[in-house]
Parts: C-alpha cells; sequence; structure tokens
C-alpha cells in the first residue's frame, strides 16, 4: 500500500496536495543505503511544507517499497503514474532498479532527477526524462587513478559484483587505468550475495597487483575487507565503489577499515551553498549524520523544486525543459548540470579515505582534509 507521508505540523490549506510517488528499497539488498535517501526525502517535505510548500500547495510523498527489485519497482512506478496519477516523480535507489524505470517515465513522460543511480548505459539509451545528479560511474575513481598513478603504480586487479552500476564502475577503472599505463592483472566478476570472498582474493593475491579496485556495495565491501586480512592481502591501496564513505563501513570493521579508500559524491566538511544547513538539520531530525546518499536526494529535490518554480507550473514538459537548462550550485561539489543526454557533468566524485578513525577527503586537493596515506601499512602493522 502508499505510505502518504506530510508534515503534521503543516497548517490546513485550501489546495490539494502536490502528490510525488518514488518508490525505495524499504527492505532488500539495498536498503541500508536507501534508508539515507529516504530520510533526506522526507525532510524536504517537512522543510518545503514548513515554507509554504511548492507553488503555493503542500507537498506528499507517496512512497512505496520496491524491495531492491527492478522489476517490482518498474511495476510500481507504472501504478504509482497511471492508476494513482501522481503529479511528479522521484528516483529509486540503485542504478539496476533505476535502469528499468528509466524506460516507464521515458515513456509516459515524467521527468526524474537520479538521486540514486550513475551507471551510465542509463544515459546512452537516448532517452530525454532522465537526468543524473552523481557523477557518472566510470568516472568514480578518477580520483584514485590519479593518486596511483603519480605514486608510480603499475599494476590493477579489479573486481566486480553482477550489478548494473558495479560493471559500469569498474569499466571505468579499466579505462582510466590502460590510459595512465597501469597494467590490468585480473578483471573478474564474483557472483552476488557474497558468501566468500577468500578464493577471489587467494587469486589476487597470488597476481602481486599494487592495486585492488572492487566494484560493490557496502555489505560485500565490507565481507572483502575482513577477508583481505585473513589471507593477508598485501597491496598498496584497496578502494570500493560503495561502503568506504559510508559511516557504518567503519563502524562494523573498525581498525580493519583504517586505510580503505571509497568514491563519495558529497561529504559534510565541504563548504557548499547550504551544506552546513543541510547537516545541521539532518542531524537534528534524524540523530545521525547524513551520508552521500542522503546528500544526492537531497540535491535532487532541490533541483527538481527549483525546476518546477522556473516552470511556474507542474506541466512536466515545462519541468523537463527547465532541469535540462539548469546550472546551479547545490550542497554538492561543482555544480548540477547535464549534458544533451541527461548524464551529469558539472560534479565530480571525491576520494576518502579512513585514517586513525576518522574519514578524510584525499583527493581533490581543493576539498581535501588530509593528504592521502599511500602504501599503506601491512596488515600487521595497523
Amino acid at each position: 500500500a502508499s505510505i502518504w507521508l506530510l508534515a503534521p505540523s503543516l497548517p490546513l490549506q485550501a489546495q490539494s496536495p502536490i502528490r510525488i510517488g518514488l518508490t525505495l528499497a524499504l527492505t532488500g539488498q539495498y536498503s541500508r543505503e536507501a534508508s539515507y535517501q529516504r530520510e533526506a526525502y522526507l525532510l524536504w517535505e517537512e522543510e518545503i511544507n514548513r515554507r509554504g510548500g511548492l507553488l503555493g500547495r503542500p507537498v506528499a510523498l507517496f512512497v512505496r517499497d520496491d524491495r531492491s527489485d527492478p522489476a517490482q519497482s518498474a511495476r510500481l512506478y507504472e501504478e504509482l503514474i497511471v492508476e494513482e496519477r501522481v503529479d511528479l516523480v522521484l528516483c529509486p535507489y540503485s542504478s539496476s532498479v533505476t535502469f528499468p524505470v528509466s524506460a516507464v517515465v521515458e515513456r509516459l513522460r515524467y521527468p526524474m532527477l537520479a538521486g540514486g543511480a550513475s551507471a551510465a548505459e542509463i544515459w546512452q539509451q537516448g532517452y530525454r526524462y532522465i537526468f543524473g545528479v552523481y557523477a557518472p560511474a566510470p568516472a568514480y575513481f578518477e580520483g584514485m587513478i590519479e593518486l596511483a598513478a603519480e605514486r608510480g603504480v603499475k599494476s590493477v586487479a579489479v573486481l566486480n559484483d553482477g550489478s548494473t552500476f558495479a560493471r559500469s564502475s569498474v569499466l571505468g577503472v579499466i579505462r582510466m587505468a590502460r590510459d595512465r599505463g597501469i597494467r590490468v592483472v585480473i578483471n573478474e566478476e564474483y557472483a552476488s550475495p557474497l558468501a566468500d570472498a577468500r578464493p577471489a582474493l587467494l587469486k589476487v593475491r597470488q597476481l602481486w597487483p599494487e592495486l585492488l579496485v572492487v566494484g560493490s556495495y557496502l555489505k560485500d565491501a565490507l565481507l572483502i575487507t575482513s577477508q583481505a586480512r585473513e589471507v593477508d592481502l598485501r597491496v598498496k591501496g584497496m578502494a570500493f565503489s560503495v561502503g568506504p564513505a559510508m559511516p557504518e563501513f567503519a563502524k562494523n570493521l573498525g581498525r580493519d577499515a583504517e586505510y580503505i579508500f571509497g568514491p563519495s559524491m558529497w561529504e559534510p566538511s565541504l563548504r557548499t551553498l547550504g551544506n552546513k544547513e543541510f547537516v545541521d538539520r539532518y542531524r537534528a531530525r534524524w540523530g545521525r549524520d547524513p551520508d552521500y546518499h542522503a546528500a544526492t536526494a537531497w540535491t535532487a529535490v532541490t533541483v527538481l523544486e527549483t525546476a518546477a518554480r522556473r516552470a511556474g507550473s507542474l506541466d512536466r514538459e515545462r519541468i523537463r525543459r527547465a532541469i535540462t537548462d539548469i546550472e546551479m550550485e547545490t550542497i554538492l561539489p561543482g555544480r548540477f548540470e547535464v549534458d544533451r543526454s541527461g548524464l551529469q557533468v558539472g560534479h565530480k566524485a571525491l576520494i576518502v579515505q579512513w585514517q586513525k578513525g576518522r574519514k578524510e577527503i584525499v583527493w581533490p586537493r581543493q576539498h581535501a582534509t588530509a593528504r592521502p596515506i599511500f602504501p599503506v601499512p601491512p596488515w600487521h602493522r595497523r
């Protein structure tokens, strides 16, 4: 059933609410990452209604649980749009789930800001109604490869799960590594859910790469890191596409999280437009720090709100054109700007590393809070 979430403090208004529909992984393999997005969306709903609503009307979110299932999500978006006749939509979490949904919103002509997806394949379909918020997945590790190349790294091992996002992110690693003269000694895809990473890690260990890059989500990143210690994998650096940027990474791994790298779309320390206010409000509302999944969701609704105000109505064609034309600062580093395909081109991923129990930005230099530690100490010295 739909969940209608309307801020209880909102004064009664004569106008009916603007209905915004979306699915999220309230359960299933992506539920941890999606929980941050849900909290950001709900915070925005409360905030915008406190400010008088959108276009003079209150906003109500209709959230469905897609259970991390792409087919379920696509079916639910069809229901939200065709049967429940929502006015606007927001994006689900993960590229795998968003990919089939992009076809639904294209056919039904509902503009969607992808605050939870980054696989380049989504924007290679020739669609006009799906717009990126994240840095594209193939560019996730741009900073990691740059740091490695600057330090003379000559070899990299690449592992990934079979998701659309993970494949897209490691294809970018392979291309950038080869462009930098870094040899890819292994490129292997593992079955998900991952029960035991040790066979793959032992295979990697036999090849003596200097760098290990893994395309994965949080759960696999936790398992692979802990089992890398078990097999005493000795590399100069280890990076995961999703996991190290999340607070849960260090909470679960403790000292084993030390020196691990990963991309992040955003960090609380950034001096970007409205960032301090966002962090303070999120902490006050939810009692925990946001991570970049919350920040990208917040950016998506911020851009959607801006587009609707520029359009001056809920006309979805006007809103689509407004999104296409928008270039604006957000809480993410860089700016919001998309190319003709809808791919995000104004924002780049940061690279973070855990150092002495703190998550530090180590790339790019203008946002860095610490220098990267590379090569990293062997496990027995941590």
